[in-house]
């Protein structure tokens, strides 16, 4: 496990992507290890990517996920789009090879998009400002694919637990209570997750599998599978480091919400997947801890000695950061399926 920079050749600093260890994150008496703490702060402040091991997954159930996820994307291409996302107003569903877009340019993945299972909120009683309550709704899953719902939904529970006790670590890390972010994640938590298939060979795409983005919550928890193609973009490097696959090791990184509550002490990286080699399958499910769609993500007041590193937040005016967790999100979703945008939200275009 490596949590330290290293050197180049050249003497300029090169970033390693942390491996750190789940279960030693608390002492014997459950308060959290000072060690675990420290290298949770040095991965979170300086590279903004980790991964980490031994974080609860039941014996095959990271295989289980895969295997239903490889089946259900070999499936016939009608049967994938039945469940298209273009029939969703909550964006939720089926997307197909290149219809998801990042930078404006065409993902060679296909995926399904789900987040909790909820009511839809009438379109009647949605105030302005408050636009994010379209992502709110049900899902949409193969009928004939029972277990493909039932082992995805079983995940994201595991993942939830996850991410709490992970936020819980960071803030005492930087100096919090472990409670701090607790009002903004009680009620009806808006987590969002992925089962993705990235293809090789899309000419329209060429090498994006996605391309460079930041993620737009708090916490992301990936899995991704043994082929590789992930790469990060730390804060003040030019180079991009890949992050080597781990067997059930989840990779995690920060979003936007952390670096606009921490002044850019906590970053949310830039990173990309690179699409694999025609005929090369790639499966990875990535899941977004996230609030409620009604939050607002207050600045945190950071220890002096913590505070002086803050970076500010990133300045880019064609993608601001907002502190609503549900604006940000659906500025998100907006750009990400324009056509879904188009057919159910025409007013949100060009946000």
């Amino acid at each position: 496990m490596t949590s330290a920079p290293s050197a180049s050749a050249a003497g300029e600093a090169v970033l390693d992507i942390p491996v750190l260890d789940l279960s030693t994150m608390r002492s014997p008496d459950g308060s959290f290890a000072p060690e675990f703490l420290d290298r949770l702060r040095h991965a979170a402040h300086h590279v903004g990517f980790f991964q980490i091991v031994n974080y609860g997954a039941a014996a095959g159930q990271v295989d289980e996920l895969f295997r239903v996820t490889a089946e259900f994307f070999a499936r016939p291409e009608e049967e994938k789009l039945a469940l298209h996302n273009q029939n969703s107003p909550h964006y939720r569903g089926y997307s197909s090879v290149g219809a998801e877009r990042t930078q404006g340019r065409p993902d060679s993945r296909e995926q399904i998009d789900f987040s909790p299972d909820r009511a839809p909120v009438p379109a009647e009683q949605i105030k302005p400002g408050q636009e994010y309550w379209h992502l709110q709704g049900p899902n949409q899953w193969p009928s004939g694919m029972p277990e493909l719902e039932r082992t995805a939904m079983a995940w994201t529970a595991l993942m939830d637990r996850v991410g709490e006790d992970l936020l819980k670590a960071l803030c005492v890390a930087i100096g919090l209570d472990e409670d701090h972010f607790a009002e903004p994640f009680s009620g009806d938590r808006a987590w969002m997750a992925k089962l993705a298939h990235y293809v090789g060979g899309v000419k329209e795409a060429g090498s994006q599998g996605v391309g460079l983005h930041a993620d737009y919550g708090f916490i992301t928890l990936l899995l991704q599978d043994m082929v590789g193609g992930l790469e990060v973009r730390p804060y003040g490097q030019d180079q991009w480091l890949p992050v080597e696959p781990i067997h059930g090791a989840l990779v995690v990184n920060l979003g936007e919400m952390l670096e606009v509550a921490t002044n850019g002490y906590l970053m949310a990286t830039i990173h990309r997947v690179i699409a694999p080699d025609e005929g090369v399958d790639r499966y990875a499910v990535p899941f977004f801890y996230s609030p409620r769609l009604d939050a607002v993500i207050e600045p945190v007041e950071l220890p002096a000695e913590l505070a002086a590193q803050a970076r500010g937040v990133s300045d880019d005016p064609a993608n601001p950061m907002l502190a609503s967790f549900g604006s940000n999100m659906l500025k998100g979703f907006v750009r990400a399926h324009p056509k879904v945008t188009e057919k159910f939200h025409p007013e949100l275009a060009g946000r």
